[in-house]
């Protein structure tokens, strides 16, 4: 898969996640409709200082999506791993890692931590190899990686 574009979205409305949104929905997940609902009323918008939205598109279908926040539920320099998503049929070919990756280059340089939650066993492997450290009891984060 050579030919995939990581790129900073400027703006969501003009991103097509239909097939992202049904997808995700149909597997039981929110988070997609809540980046989508957080977004359109303004809650989040991944524009604040320090943060981002990146997306991965194949010959300009969007196949996958990962954004940066500044931790809202911790008061130092923390950033948040927010609404990782990845088309089934691109699972295992980097995708994934590209847009974390995304994620990891822009946070190093803005945070002193990067975090995220997940209840997906297979998702927490996934951050392991990227580097993240498991965190055990805390109701708000389950992953940690420091810069």
């Amino acid at each position: 898969m050579t030919n995939l574009i990581i790129h900073e979205v400027a703006d969501l409305n003009a991103a097509d996640l239909t097939e992202i949104l049904r997808e995700s929905t149909e597997e039981g997940h929110r988070h997609i409709n809540r980046l989508l609902r957080e977004y359109i009323t303004g809650t989040n918008r991944f524009d604040q200082e320090s943060e981002a939205l990146f997306a991965c598109r194949m010959d300009h279908r969007l196949i996958g999506i990962c954004g940066l926040n500044r931790d809202p539920y911790a008061e130092a320099n923390i950033g948040r791993v927010r609404r990782l998503y990845v088309l089934k049929e691109f699972r295992g070919h980097g995708v994934g890692r590209r847009l974390v990756e995304a994620v990891i280059h822009m946070a190093s340089s803005h945070y002193s931590k990067l975090v995220l939650k997940t209840d997906n066993p297979q998702g927490s492997e996934f951050y392991k190899r990227l580097g993240f450290r498991e965190i055990s009891n805390n109701g708000l984060v389950t992953h940690e990686l420091q810069f």
